[in-house]
């Protein structure tokens, strides 16, 4: 985050505002506040969404094309669930989209036939489902260097 401030590039912060009462993202929620190392500047854009999608009910991509930003960078919380979501919906709509895989975490949880399946391989896998269909995955160093 302070390398992508200090260039002076666009950040869009969206804050997860669920409408499920019993929801950790739910407002006035500790798992609704932003981390310190991401907590959103007053000149920089905070959006807030109530699906798993950035771009669902939200004005995120009419503010992007707005601004002629026809590229994305992606980190976030939960890879299989917010970040996929958003990342497809960013490719179906025709943004470059980059996935930053050592920004982004996700929660160990079992699969559909009951095997635990630890946090490591749900962010594998869901790097895996949307690299090179819906975005191109790469790592903080790589996209500081580019």
């Amino acid at each position: 985050m302070l390398h992508w401030r200090t260039q002076e590039w666009p950040v869009f912060h969206i804050r997860h505002d669920s409408l499920d009462v019993r929801s950790h993202y739910r407002p006035g929620q500790p798992g609704s506040a932003f981390k310190p190392e991401a907590t959103p500047l007053p000149e920089e854009t905070v959006i807030a969404k109530h699906t798993n999608s950035a771009f669902i009910g939200t004005d995120l991509e009419l503010r992007l094309r707005d601004a002629g930003h026809t590229s994305l960078v992606v980190a976030g919380v939960v890879t299989n669930n917010s970040v996929e979501a958003t990342v497809r919906m960013a490719g179906n709509l025709g943004f470059d989209t980059w996935l930053v895989e050592d920004a982004c975490f996700t929660f160990g949880r079992r699969d559909w036939q009951g095997h635990p399946r630890n946090a490591e391989e749900i962010h594998a896998m869901s790097l895996a489902n949307l690299d090179d269909e819906y975005c191109t995955v790469t790592t903080t160093d790589a996209v500081i260097a580019h």
